[in-house]
């Protein structure tokens, strides 16, 4: 595994969290084995599953290494690829724009920004004016660049705003490429948001996705596991989850 600070956070998500994370880099939409996948092999996984926590430097190493191709990842000594190479792989594909200086999170940001917008193009003023009210936002212009413009400052104001976002765009984009969707109960607001948005943005990525597809195996694993990742990582990031991970450490010690 290689040093890699991006994903570093891993360590501290719940096994739950984790969980379709695992299944991204072990089953394919079918639901079989992927045949390039070595995480199912290791010793930790057979050992520690579903306790995805105890074996994260192993998903880590998978998830670096599928960012690779073979020929790179030998001369690498099969450690793989970093997440921001990854991240930034993805974004390519996506012809996502960004200043090489922007820290991770602000380029994922930009990654989640631009499927939300090719996505409005499949959505009438109805479906448009519902989605704001799901972010409490109003507006009587409903044009694509006023409501980027609304989401893009709400985003930078509002962690919660960043989360519910990911959550939305995130769950739509793995129940379109996995057939499987996250593993979470949101509240009622976010899951207002993700029923607006599961067609649009399934027919958005559905329209790029052959062409990704065609590009490579090992991109149906990163594509995928890049969203997961960047959803993951606004959960963490909530002061909720972070008040709920310390209990639950006080917890594991005072039972020990």
């Amino acid at each position: 595994m290689r040093e890699d600070k991006d994903l570093e956070f891993l360590n501290k998500c719940d096994d739950k969290d984790l969980e379709t994370l695992v299944h991204i880099l072990v089953y394919d939409k079918d639901g079989k084995k992927r045949k390039s996948e070595c995480l199912s092999t290791s010793e930790s996984y057979k050992q520690s599953f579903p306790k995805h926590g105890r074996y994260c430097d192993e998903i880590i190493s998978e998830i670096q290494c599928y960012g690779g191709n073979t020929i790179a990842n030998t001369f690498r000594g099969g450690k793989g690829v970093t997440y921001r190479e990854i991240l930034e792989d993805v974004c390519a594909k996506y012809k996502v724009k960004y200043e090489s200086t922007l820290s991770t999170i602000a380029v994922e940001d930009l990654l989640l920004m631009s499927i939300f917008e090719s996505s409005l193009d499949n959505m009438g003023d109805k479906e448009r004016k519902e989605l704001l009210e799901n972010f409490n936002k109003k507006t009587t212009d409903l044009s694509t660049s006023a409501i980027m413009s609304i989401l893009q400052v709400s985003i930078r104001s509002s962690g919660f705003a960043s989360y519910r976002l990911s959550a939305v765009v995130v769950n739509a984009v793995l129940k379109t490429l996995t057939g499987k969707g996250l593993s979470f109960v949101a509240n009622q607001t976010v899951m207002r948001g993700i029923s607006i948005m599961s067609g649009p943005i399934g027919w958005s990525i559905t329209a790029g996705w052959t062409a990704i597809e065609l590009a490579g195996p090992a991109y149906r694993v990163t594509v995928p596991a890049v969203m997961e990742i960047i959803y993951l990582r606004r959960k963490s990031n909530r002061p909720f989850y972070k008040i709920k991970r310390w209990i639950l450490h006080i917890l594991y010690f005072w039972k020990n």
